[in-house]
């Protein structure tokens, strides 16, 4: 068939569902249409017949068939004024390529099964009076809160994919973890892969299979050996890569993460939420210089700092550590 591609997939897109893989890459193909193209076996990932939900590996070949460009939507979408306020609320710096938010926990960053309300369905409230609505450049989990980068247009949109896609984007994490490391600093370097279980697909640390997996980490603080507040560097970019390395191989699982921490995830008392934060980002600006922007903890952890004694002044430089690297 004339005009079929075939997508090797990046590094940076590992472990992403398939249909979102489409509204990363294809913005302006309708949800209606994807699915008519995967009800006619005319999408293929690795030859075999492909499916909306299913889990992208870095390397996989899909095959596409020629894609009907529908005109571009450049008028704002309807949106609540309580949904293009919040959307506004969460900015914590803008410039002509770029735009920072604050993502909160608890909200997709895109949209899925089941899933309706999502940072990319409302990136219209923050057009800013440009002529087209930002664009996603990475992702955060559901669960997991702080700094999300938008590309104010597609020239922008490129250049801090590259950024990320190189490693040139450096991201630093903080987490609330039950325990504490049995050395306060150090270097993990553990394989994940993909396993399936009960109809769940999730990730584990496998040295046979797995696609290599590297995390700095650095304990902040700690209340004796109860409760230890992490920050955490990822050099690389797996699925749920800080939630495994955490949990399995330092023995300390994230607060609130019952996936990976089971029961212990939550004998803290502390909130029921996922206590992973993206803390600060630091990347090649697109036009100028390097960009550095830093989020402010979302509530629950702020009340978890407060019970557990930490200070989020301790730690005025992210990226302290991985300076001393």
């Amino acid at each position: 068939m004339s005009g079929v591609q075939t997508k090797t997939i990046a590094p940076q897109d590992d472990g992403i569902r398939l249909d979102r893989w489409f509204a990363r890459h294809y913005p302006d193909l309708k949800n209606g249409r994807l699915q008519r193209l995967l009800r006619g076996k005319n999408i293929r990932v690795n030859g075999a017949k492909a499916t909306a939900g299913q889990r992208l590996a870095a390397g996989d070949a899909m095959r596409i068939p020629p894609l009907d460009a529908p005109e571009k939507e450049n008028a704002p979408r309807d949106l609540s004024k309580a949904d293009a306020a919040f959307m506004q609320g969460l900015v914590l710096y803008r410039d002509n390529d770029v735009i920072a938010l604050n993502k909160p926990a608890g909200i997709a960053v895109q949209g899925g099964t089941k899933t309706e309300r999502h940072i990319d369905g409302m990136l219209d409230a923050l057009r800013f009076g440009a002529p087209e609505k930002p664009r996603l450049v990475h992702r955060l989990d559901k669960e997991t809160s702080g700094v999300l980068l938008l590309a104010r247009h597609a020239k922008a949109a490129e250049k801090l994919t590259k950024a990320f896609a190189s490693r040139d984007a450096r991201k630093a994490y903080w987490a609330v973890v039950v325990g504490r490391p049995k050395i306060a600093q150090g270097k993990i370097d553990a394989p994940l892969a993909k396993k399936s279980a009960g109809g769940r697909d999730s990730r584990t640390i496998d040295a046979d299979t797995g696609q290599r997996a590297i995390t700095l980490y650095r304990v902040a603080d700690s209340l004796a050996n109860r409760a230890s507040w992490l920050e955490l560097f990822p050099l690389t970019g797996r699925t749920h890569q800080l939630r495994i390395h955490a949990a399995q191989a330092l023995n300390t699982p994230i607060a609130g993460d019952a996936k990976y921490g089971g029961d212990r995830a939550g004998v803290l008392g502390l909130p029921h939420q996922m206590h992973l934060h993206a803390r600060a980002i630091q990347i090649p600006h697109p036009s100028r210089g390097v960009l550095n922007v830093t989020a402010p903890i979302p509530p629950h952890m702020a009340d978890s700092f407060r019970f557990l004694g930490f200070e989020e002044a301790d730690v005025p430089n992210p990226f302290a550590l991985l300076q001393e690297d």
